[in-house]
């Protein structure tokens, strides 16, 4: 059985046209800085999109500092719109390279991160760790891929650091960070996959451990074969969609 990445979500595509189009006319200057873009009901009924699409959209803009959102008014466009933001874009489902990249930039992050959470984490941060993880058990006992219950994990091990820019960081790139949100491979059985999450689950047990034991260099080795053996498993997927 071949891996196949899975098809990337119909109100992904649409959104991204979305930016597209009202980006183009921010930067073209048809939107200037200051100016009140249109309103959810006008984009849907102009662009034919739902107002899901048109939120997806504008968040995006606003990531990239295009847009300025006020409570209650709308959004604008930024006073600088034409400055080039560092973005991290969810990777399509067809880019693996795109994917490794994002999870060498997680390995060069994330180790860190779990040996200042051993050095720092409070009892109340070491239990919101504890209970994340826990979140990821209960979602695979409901047969859930645990993409989300994963992001909170790595999420909340990140807020045990003390410093805010390592949580700031990872809601930055958000939970398409996660592979396998990305990229669904295909195994022989359902057992085979529940397995591999099972493995994972595993790896994250010996990050709690080091991070509760107060012991940095545990959590470091534990965080690193974690985001490594992520990192392998998707070299090889990516060299077998090279061979065609």
């Amino acid at each position: 059985m071949t891996d196949k990445p899975a098809a990337r979500p119909r109100n992904s595509n649409l959104a991204e046209r979305v930016m597209t189009r009202l980006g183009a006319d921010i930067r073209g200057g048809r939107l200037a800085p200051g100016a009140r873009l249109p309103t959810e009901q006008e984009l849907t009924t102009t662009l034919g999109v739902s107002r899901t699409v048109v939120r997806e959209a504008v968040a995006a803009l606003r990531a990239d500092g295009l847009v300025v959102t006020r409570r209650g008014s709308g959004a604008y466009v930024a006073a600088n719109p034409t400055a080039s933001p560092f973005r991290i874009a969810a990777p399509r489902a067809d880019m693996i390279d795109a994917i490794l990249d994002v999870m060498e930039l997680r390995l060069a992050v994330e180790v860190e991160a779990a040996a200042l959470a051993a050095e720092r984490a409070t009892r109340k941060q070491v239990a919101t760790i504890r209970t994340a993880l826990g979140a990821i058990d209960r979602a695979l006992r409901l047969g859930s891929g645990a993409v989300a219950e994963d992001f909170a994990f790595h999420r909340a091990v990140a807020e045990a650091t003390g410093n805010g820019q390592f949580p700031r960081f990872l809601a930055f790139l958000g939970s398409h960070v996660i592979p396998r949100q990305s990229v669904r491979l295909s195994v022989d059985t359902p057992a085979e996959r529940r397995a591999y999450l099972e493995r994972i689950q595993q790896e994250h047990r010996r990050i709690v451990a080091g991070i509760s034991d107060e012991d940095p260099a545990e959590a470091r080795r534990a965080m690193r074969e974690h985001l490594t053996r992520s990192l392998e498993r998707y070299r090889k997927l990516a060299g077998r969609s090279g061979d065609g």
